[in-house]
């Protein structure tokens, strides 16, 4: 249905932030599918439960929780997405059918600004986040391939 109390009819969203989010949304999907990813092989690399040493174990579990929670996190910017895109729609519904408030017209574009600083953020966290995958896997991936070392047998 036309607005028709806009010069258009139509409002059209925001094309700067629509050409972000289309270069970011599939950043944030190559990362909840590599963290995935991840997640399966520690998975598969966790031995079977025994008495003894199980600190290589523990580091594969705490390597497997930092990657639940950045896959958890980057699901989560899907959604912020979205919810910026109903919030939008909901306000310019509001400025057609209170064209005469001024707060409502100036709301639009403070959520359009604070949308591309959030888009900015994101990013910023998406490198963060394989940095920080990246620095964990590196320094410990002797313990997460073999966490129990085979001369453990010949102690006793």
């Amino acid at each position: 249905t036309k607005v028709l109390l806009l010069p258009n009819g139509t409002v059209p969203s925001n094309s700067h932030i629509v050409a972000v989010v289309d270069l970011v949304k599939p950043r944030i999907q190559q990362l909840v599918e590599d963290a995935n990813v991840l997640k399966m092989w520690i998975q598969f690399l966790i031995p079977r439960i025994e008495d003894g040493n199980n600190f290589g174990v523990s580091i594969q579990e705490d390597t497997l929780g930092e990657i639940r929670t950045v896959e958890s996190e980057a699901a989560a910017y899907f959604d912020q997405i979205s919810r910026y895109f109903l919030t939008r729609g909901k306000i310019v519904s509001k400025v057609a059918k209170y064209p005469h408030v001024d707060d409502f017209r100036r709301t639009v574009s403070e959520l359009d600004e604070k949308e591309f600083l959030s888009m900015r953020l994101i990013i910023c966290e998406l490198r963060n986040h394989y940095a920080t995958l990246h620095d964990l896997i590196t320094k410990n991936l002797e313990k997460i391939k073999k966490p129990r070392t085979s001369n453990a047998d010949t102690m006793y």
